[in-house]
């Protein structure tokens, strides 16, 4: 799975940061017209996988998360082949669209490790899975840029779509799926009302959830106009060298703390790592707004990777301890929708903060939603270990 993980990461990065002159090349548009088409073609895919996370978490957990990896591994290599064939920007559009549907990989197999992992050490297992993914998205975008330099953006959609028909044949040929019988007392026929009411009977898993969707959209806010911050301290030289440094620096301090992270959940608790997580996000997140040089920013981003990037890992740990086997991936499911929206709000919240102040703002809105964030979180962790005290006195 970790080199599944790796693939798929790196093939939808690969594309990302040429997404828009692709879109360039489809005809005589104007600026505007780009830039507008950029954001829907981006944003739809999100808007899908919104839709449908659920859905298809619910599907796993019936017909097993084994089956819907295969189908997401083929379903994305279909969509990328087929945008290196587009003549317009519709087509293009459609497509992503149709990808939205297979979006869900990376959650559903940490889902699906979840599962196949026992409670006490599912935090460090989850912790390296995530590596794998990490160090897709770093080279992802590297070898991307290459490739479209050297043979072209629609041959670069068309490579692009034979390392993820790759990952499904890993998925096919290198993983068993053991379906783990659930224990004699444990419901299995759960209703997708049941499921949500489950959600919503978990206070600490709710907030949990809200708060995932409050790191997308601080980390999602700078992401798309980072770029312009990067040009804004160090000038026009060398910017898509040094843009693409600015954006790997994140993942490479994921890549060093992530199994890190999932260690400290298992012996701590992974609830309460997370409170420690959003609260060191928001530290370094916050002198992004102050750096006057492009080696300060990318210390930055390297400290902010570090803590940041333990918040999903620890998640779907925490989910994997508190909620019955048999109806798991569609609790993530949801939580992945709820990220999903997270993706969608942060750069339109990004984008008007930015035009309406500037570019360091936005650093000072990331820092302080993920304060609130650890506050809100750390507050329900108070209240419900105060409710167990008082239902169960001997037991607390």
């Amino acid at each position: 799975m970790w080199f599944a993980n790796f693939f798929i990461a790196a093939s939808l990065t690969m594309v990302i940061p040429f997404l828009s002159l692709y879109i360039g090349t489809l005809g005589n548009y104007s600026d505007n017209y780009v830039q507008t088409w950029s954001g829907w073609v981006f944003a739809i895919t999100f808007l899908i996988a919104f839709i449908v996370s659920p859905i298809w978490g619910r599907f796993g957990d019936k017909h097993g998360r084994k089956t819907f990896l295969v189908i997401a591994g083929f379903g994305l290599g279909i969509s990328v082949l087929l945008m290196g064939f587009v003549t317009n920007v519709m087509q293009l559009f459609v497509l992503r669209m149709f990808m939205g549907f297979f979006t869900g990989f990376i959650s559903m197999s940490q889902a699906f490790i979840a599962t196949q992992t026992p409670k006490n050490i599912a935090g460090k297992v989850l912790g390296t899975l995530q590596t794998g993914n990490v160090t897709g998205s770093l080279l992802g975008p590297l070898l991307g840029g290459v490739l479209a330099d050297t043979i072209g953006y629609s041959a670069t959609f068309q490579l692009t779509s034979i390392t993820l028909f790759l990952a499904a044949i890993f998925v096919v040929l290198g993983v068993k799926e053991t379906r783990i019988a659930p224990e004699k007392k444990e419901r299995t026929n759960y209703s997708a009302v049941e499921v949500i009411k489950h959600i919503l009977a978990n206070p600490v898993l709710v907030s949990i959830i809200v708060v995932s969707m409050f790191v997308q959209i601080a980390n999602f806010s700078i992401q798309p106009i980072l770029s312009l911050y990067v040009e804004e301290i160090h000038g026009p030289a060398s910017i898509a060298f040094f843009s693409g440094l600015a954006f790997s620096a994140a993942g490479l301090g994921n890549l060093f703390m992530s199994r890190n992270w999932g260690k400290l959940g298992d012996r701590i608790g992974y609830e309460r790592v997370l409170v420690i997580l959003l609260f060191l996000s928001a530290l370094f997140f916050l002198p992004g707004a102050l750096v006057n040089n492009i080696w300060q920013l990318v210390i930055v981003r390297f400290l902010l990777g570090m803590a940041i990037g333990g918040i999903i890992p620890m998640k779907t740990a925490y989910v994997r301890q508190v909620t019955p086997l048999s109806i798991q991936g569609e609790v993530l499911g949801y939580d992945t929708s709820i990220r999903f929206l997270g993706n969608i709000i942060g750069p339109v919240i990004g984008g008007w903060i930015a035009g309406l102040y500037t570019i360091s703002t936005v650093f000072y809105f990331s820092s302080i939603l993920l304060i609130i964030g650890g506050f809100a979180l750390h507050f329900m962790l108070k209240h419900d270990a105060k409710q167990s005290v008082k239902h169960y006195p001997a037991h607390s």
